[in-house]
């Protein structure tokens, strides 16, 4: 068994706090927040991780003061024009996942752009979760299956949860091996409830924008001296890999 994570997932968070601990404004730490998000891709990619999945907005971040969230859209938009290339450079596809209706028509061409340039990429994949959340995809993934039952292309006896795994959002990577949530809160936020059912789980007190290589390397030791053992028993595991 792979000592590395084929897919990493995280929740970016504290970045507001980060900016009010120095007395700025809650925008300054999510500008801070792009550049530790840069730097993780570029660690992931050094470690050849296959799959890398930031929360970058959920569907219940649209709460928050006017002003920060116009801010993130304008932050969003500017991100992409930056960085897609830069992407596309190293030969990392990215993929945005997430309800994109509510975002206006300019920020979702932009996703679309970015997703097209870096689409036959083979390196890593990143995944940006904007305007998403776990029940949202869980919901979205119930109604086309729902439709798929009035059309008569499918039967409630076909229901069955490798089928639903095939209309949720990640259905064409690996499940998450590891979720990272940084910043010290201890729980899951909505975020991608479904497929971290077997994740590691790996909290740390540490704002996003102080996450750097040190705290990645840290994530990884603790994966690695998990027992992955998928309900079986750590007998059956070392049976098998010396068989």
């Amino acid at each position: 068994m792979s000592a590395f994570p084929r897919h990493i997932a995280i929740i970016m968070d504290g970045n507001g706090r980060w900016a009010q601990q120095r007395h700025l404004p809650r925008v300054a730490g999510h500008k801070s927040g792009v550049d530790a998000a840069r730097e993780v891709i570029k660690r992931c990619v050094e470690k050849k991780i296959e799959v890398l999945t930031l929360f970058a907005f959920s569907s219940e971040n649209w709460q928050r003061p006017p002003q920060e969230v116009s801010y993130l859209m304008d932050l969003f938009i500017t991100a992409l024009k930056r960085e897609a290339k830069k992407l596309h450079k190293q030969n990392i596809k990215l993929s945005i996942i997430g309800d994109r209706n509510r975002f206006d028509k300019k920020l979702q061409e932009k996703m679309g752009e970015a997703e097209t340039l870096t689409a036959q990429n083979q390196g890593l994949h990143l995944i940006i979760a904007a305007n998403y959340g776990g029940r949202w995809d869980t919901t979205q993934a119930m109604r086309t299956i729902a439709s798929e039952i009035e059309m008569g292309k499918l039967s409630s006896a076909d229901i069955s949860p490798a089928l639903i795994q095939r209309y949720l959002t990640l259905s064409h990577v690996p499940e998450p091996d590891l979720l990272i949530r940084t910043g010290g809160e201890l729980r899951i936020s909505n975020f991608l409830l479904w497929q971290i059912a077997y994740a590691e789980l790996y909290f740390c007190d540490t704002l996003w924008p102080d996450f750097n290589d040190l705290e990645l390397d840290k994530a990884l030791a603790f994966f690695a001296s998990r027992e992955r053992r998928f309900g079986r028993t750590s007998e059956q595991l070392r049976a098998e890999q010396h068989a």
